[in-house]
């Protein structure tokens, strides 16, 4: 399988084998699962304090005054302290000691990642996450592409190359998020956009454009490629991470 390899200027600067990665199965199936195990480290573990409800005067009057036997409180006779009566502790509490982290054996999530990657390839795919594009899939640049410091010259880059509709798209996608997650340091939410892999450092110049993220071919992950488990990220790849990525995987 072969690619072009796009300038920075959207001319075509010759002709790459890509590696067998690109043309793996794919398994959808294997892919949410690692996203969702990648998305699991990342929750917070949380819980009521062990004595809550626990801590009050309530006792059992015993039998012989033909009342339930339930803790009632001293001086009063409100029930306390069991599950099954109003104001009564809670009967099965979120506890911290849950374990909340979804394990994958080593090989599942390496096929996974190769799976998503070789999504990157396929038109359809890509289409359905809603991304906009010119051109054929994939999107190899140059090396001289991850030499970019200033955003205007990334802008100036995906706009010859077709590309820059998306970013836009991200842009205008914007909006309040619905729910008390607004209120918790997530008011907005966006679509996604473009995906940069380099070689060695991220490209730092394309990480302020919206929804765009920038990752180098040693960190990437199946959650990059595939976000919300959906596979078929628009993904740029330079030259350099192509020929790395059979070390990585």
């Amino acid at each position: 399988m072969k690619a072009q390899i796009k300038s920075v200027d959207g001319k075509v600067a010759g002709e790459i084998e890509l590696p067998a990665v690109f043309s793996e199965t794919y398994r959808p199936d294997l892919i949410k699962n690692a996203v969702l195990a990648i998305q699991s480290t990342r929750y917070q573990p949380h819980g009521t304090n062990p004595y809550a409800g626990i801590r009050t005067s309530a006792r059992s009057w015993g039998s012989g005054r033909g009342e339930a036997k339930v803790p009632r409180i001293a001086n009063g006779s409100r029930a306390a302290r069991v599950p099954q009566a109003v104001g009564g502790r809670a009967a099965h509490p979120p506890k911290v000691e849950k374990i909340l982290v979804r394990k994958m054996n080593k090989k599942e999530m390496r096929k996974a990642i190769r799976s998503a990657v070789a999504a990157t390839t396929m038109e359809e795919l890509v289409l359905a996450r809603g991304h906009k594009f010119e051109g054929t899939l994939p999107f190899v640049f140059e090396d001289n592409f991850e030499t970019l410091t200033q955003t205007k010259e990334i802008v100036a880059a995906l706009k010859a190359n077709g590309l820059y509709a998306d970013v836009e798209r991200s842009s205008v996608s914007r909006k309040i998020r619905a729910g008390r997650g607004k209120l918790r340091g997530r008011r907005y939410k966006s679509r996604k956009s473009i995906l940069i892999v380099t070689a060695e450092k991220p490209l730092r110049a394309a990480a302020n454009l919206a929804g765009v993220d920038v990752v180098s071919i040693y960190d990437l992950n199946a959650e990059h490629l595939a976000p919300g488990t959906q596979a078929g990220r628009l993904t740029i790849w330079t030259v350099s991470a192509i020929n790395r990525m059979e070390e990585v995987q």
